[in-house]
């Protein structure tokens, strides 16, 4: 395994939009060439154009070198290509503008018939005459969920370009509901999502809102960068526009440059194996990354794995936890603290064998992990891949179920063992199927709840005692008979609080029918109280993130901002 550098996304004089269209291929590969890139795509907007006169070029060249008709010059320019293309991979592609001017790109093996990428073209409603142009208006009505299955179906790699600026599948410039940006984000079919912010830190980045840990989007995404060169160099790299070849560069770790050791990779549940390029930096760190990023219901981190003191039981909970929630990863042999060295782990190859055993001997029903040695600041780490468990509930010594709650794995109450149960059978629970509506219908400006926090849907009191409803907005569960004493942490915390005041309508700032109650610390985060007028009365939601807080709920973040 070996990391190559990769740009994905490259136009050629086969784009309409091409600012040097005077340029030759063997320019573009030259260029690459330069910036030390592996691999390269050339994805012309709804045309495989660029691609397709390379390929032409050099087979009328290999056709006169037979004859013994070329001239020197051609010669020569067949001998250079040969040496581009024994150096660097370069793969067919597309750039497909969808319904609503939606980009998606389309990446190929070389050994695809350009004729049968042609034909997918055109079964995706390109005209058969603007197939040679290039030109980013294609005319075309197919929707993007339909463009990601033609790709993949055709064998190809799928991409959805620059998702976070114009036409990308985010929406940012569209007032669309939810549930459309979920479902162009999240589809099966769709490989890896392109950002332009992929060597941004903090928790704004495109990256951080795709790694898993937002309710509504529990599909970790590949997250890629592509220059989207419309010229071999830039007009000003610092601006961040306008990129040449090689501009915005991705590595990727792979045991050789070929399109399927790349498949397999986009394709593989191990999200440390791309990375962005800094040509001046320091290579980049993804698990010291990882720690700046902290514990998050898809990430843990373990200093020891020994018996002793239960550290070894505390991963397999993380494990369990994480396969019953959204899947994860854990680190062991180093604190969540990014200022603290890590401790690293000796003999590892007998601390993985040992994870795999007791993994196997523990939970059940059985559980395929991927466990291996990671490095970082010199000291070497296990890194575990948990998935997102196929046949929940899974336990630990067969009675023991967890589930993850944002930081922290907890023992499952038995409303959530059914709702896991629910899972396993392909149902939805009656509170997920009204949640789902809700959020799909928000046409007529309704405002749908925040995705994180905790709801008090009703209390009871029984022998003196105080029993309460809890719907967890992370995961759409409804939990019955919880009291204060039985509640784990932040079921705790909106209990007393509801408990203990009255949140008063007339007392509180409303904007639209939304309003905040209060903004307190809480490990190291910003959670907010806030309130909701519905027809049937107040709604009030305690210790909700910003991460959970999207449409008018992120006023109140973007005031604190």
């Amino acid at each position: 395994m070996q990391w190559f550098k990769m740009d994905l996304h490259l136009h050629t004089p086969g784009s309409l939009d091409y600012a040097d269209p005077h340029i030759s291929y063997l320019d573009i590969l030259h260029t690459a060439e330069a910036r030390g890139l592996d691999i390269i795509a050339f994805t012309d907007h709804n045309s495989v154009g660029g691609y397709k006169a390379m390929m032409e070029e050099i087979e009328k060249l290999e056709f006169l070198v037979d004859l013994k008709r070329a001239e020197p010059e051609e010669e020569q320019r067949l001998t250079e290509y040969n040496r581009l293309l024994e150096r660097i991979l370069v793969l067919p592609g597309f750039e497909f503008t969808a319904n609503f001017g939606f980009h998606v790109i389309g990446i190929f093996s070389p050994s695809t018939p350009i004729n049968f990428i042609e034909h997918i073209l055109l079964d995706l409603g390109v005209k058969q005459g603007a197939l040679a142009k290039g030109d980013p208006i294609s005319g075309s009505t197919t929707d993007v969920l339909e463009a990601y299955g033609a790709i993949t179906r055709g064998g190809g790699i799928c991409i959805a370009a620059h998702v976070n600026s114009n036409n990308g599948v985010m929406m940012l410039d569209k007032n669309w509901g939810g549930q459309t940006r979920i479902a162009y984000t999240q589809d099966t079919h769709l490989h890896s999502l392109e950002v332009t912010d992929l060597l941004k830190q903090g928790r704004r980045t495109t990256s951080r809102f795709f790694d898993g840990s937002k309710p509504e989007y529990p599909r970790r995404m590949h997250i890629i960068q592509g220059s989207d060169a419309h010229r071999l160099k830039a007009e000003d790299v610092r601006s961040n526009k306008n990129l040449g070849v090689g501009d915005r560069v991705t590595e990727v770790l792979l045991p050789e440059a070929t399109f399927d050791a790349l498949l397999d990779m986009f394709e593989n549940n191990d999200f440390a194996r791309t990375r962005p390029y800094r040509r001046s930096h320091d290579p980049y760190d993804h698990i010291q990354a990882a720690r700046q990023e902290g514990p998050s219901i898809v990430q843990a981190f373990h200093e020891k794995m020994t018996r002793r003191n239960g550290h070894l039981y505390a991963v397999l909970t993380d494990i369990c936890a994480m396969a019953n929630t959204n899947g994860g990863t854990i680190y062991v042999g180093l604190s969540e603290d990014p200022k603290v060295e890590p401790a690293g782990i000796r003999s590892v190859a007998p601390q993985i064998e040992q994870l795999h055993s007791e993994v196997d001997n523990r939970i059940t029903p059985k559980l395929d992990l991927e466990i291996d040695a990671q490095s970082t600041q010199g000291k070497t780490i296990i890194r575990i891949l948990v998935p997102h468990g196929a046949d929940p509930p899974y336990a630990i010594d067969e009675n023991k179920f967890y589930v993850r709650d944002e930081t922290e794995a907890n023992l499952a109450v038995r409303d959530e063992i059914v709702q896991l149960i629910l899972r396993n059978a392909g149902l939805p629970s009656a509170e997920q199927t009204e949640a789902t509506e809700v959020s799909s219908d928000n046409s007529d400006g309704h405002i749908i709840p925040p995705k994180t926090g905790v709801e008090i849907v009703s209390t009871e009191k029984r022998q003196g005692k105080l029993y309460h409803t809890v719907r967890d907005l992370r995961n759409g569960n409804t939990v019955n008979n919880v009291t204060r004493q039985s509640a784990r942490d932040l079921w705790r915390y909106a209990i007393i609080r509801h408990e203990n005041e009255t949140v008063s309508e007339q007392q509180l700032d409303w904007r639209d029918d939304i309003a905040l109650v209060r903004k307190h610390k809480y490990r190291n985060y910003t959670r907010y109280d806030l309130a909701q007028k519905e027809d049937e009365g107040l709604r009030v939601y305690y210790g909700v993130t910003a991460d959970g807080m999207s449409g008018k709920w992120q006023d109140f973040v973007e005031d604190e901002d």
